[in-house]
């Protein structure tokens, strides 16, 4: 089996580099300057195990790769950005007939729950993949992952619901890269959960830290809100003793020296001046989800408001107080 990672971000690149230096087939689909650095100096993992520089294979599109049969697409762009790469991918020929979107299973390993849908649209084999991999890309080439034993927890299981032997085949070789792969047949409950920590991304992206009594209290009124909403939906989710009984002793956040500053996804997309962030899919799918159930949600609505126009507008993050983002909220 080969992984063609699409998107070599912070996930893609450390998903694409761990299973490179534990010999399993992979390729990175990097473009721009990512495409470049990588192509020319390799990608530098650094993570609590030490640095390493990896020269993980590189492409800078669909039409620069042959699929076969034995290749999984992993889609590690953001959601904002998944339609493109999906439209770019599915009518690709694979080796012996047929196209990808006909033959090759298709991997979401985005936060949200928005992707799969885009995918199945034109995937006939979706696989959901709910990623816990604190990670960090900054620059060209480098990426930094910040968990050990296990370099991050990927729950994955078909989408919508149940688990095959391609995912338990995936599973596999992610577990020889070192990371921890439970397959399950209802990834969906763990994308959800994941969704009510992901609301933290934009206030940490705005105010440059989820720390702080005033940022604390913001994303737990955020939370508060998006759990009436998808109580509302009858949305299932894992709960959080569950999720500390998968990670606890096994994918731990422990020091990396030299690494990029740690931040979540969408803080680094405003470092990086992003044009665009995954808030649409973040506090965004809460908002869409209460004004179809009929819950009011003006804190998910200011913080998606208030992220979006901080990356139209290149502004910095970091660069408002918890304060000033709370007295946006209407009363």
């Amino acid at each position: 089996m080969r992984y063609v990672i699409i998107g070599a971000g912070a996930i893609g690149g450390a998903v694409g580099g761990r299973l490179w230096q534990a010999g399993q087939d992979a390729v990175l689909v990097a473009r721009g300057a990512q495409y470049a650095a990588l192509r020319d100096r390799g990608l530098r993992l650094t993570g609590p195990d030490g640095v390493f520089d990896l020269p993980v294979p590189v492409v800078d599109g669909p039409e620069s790769l042959e699929l076969t049969p034995d290749d999984v697409l992993v889609l590690a762009v953001k959601t904002q950005d998944a339609i493109a790469a999906l439209d770019a991918w599915a009518p690709r020929p694979v080796a012996g007939g047929g196209t990808a979107a006909e033959r090759l299973p298709l991997v979401c390993a985005q936060n949200g729950v928005e992707a799969e849908r885009l995918a199945l649209r034109r995937f006939r084999r979706v696989y959901g993949m709910c990623v816990f991999l604190p990670a960090s890309y900054l620059e060209p080439g480098a990426v930094t992952v910040r968990c050990a034993p296990y370099t991050g927890a990927l729950n994955l299981g078909r989408y919508p619901s149940g688990a095959d032997e391609a995912a338990h085949r995936i599973a596999e070789g992610l577990e020889k890269a070192n990371f921890l792969a439970p397959v399950t047949s209802e990834v969906m409950r763990w994308k959800y959960a994941k969704l009510l920590g992901n609301l933290a991304n934009a206030v940490e992206a705005v105010c440059g830290s989820p720390a702080g009594d005033e940022a604390a209290a913001l994303i737990a009124r955020a939370r508060a809100e998006a759990v009436e909403v998808l109580d509302a939906a009858g949305i299932d989710r894992a709960g959080d003793e569950e999720q500390r009984e998968l990670r606890s002793g096994r994918v731990e956040v422990r020091p990396v020296e030299g690494g990029d500053p740690a931040g979540g996804s969408t803080w680094q997309s405003l470092r990086r001046g992003s044009a665009s962030v995954e808030a649409d899919y973040l506090n965004g799918e809460i908002v869409l989800l209460g004004r179809l159930h009929g819950v009011a949600t003006p804190v998910n609505e200011t913080l998606l408001r208030v992220a979006n126009d901080f990356a139209r507008s290149g502004r910095e993050p970091g660069s408002m107080t918890a304060g000033e983002l709370a007295a946006r909220v209407p009363r």
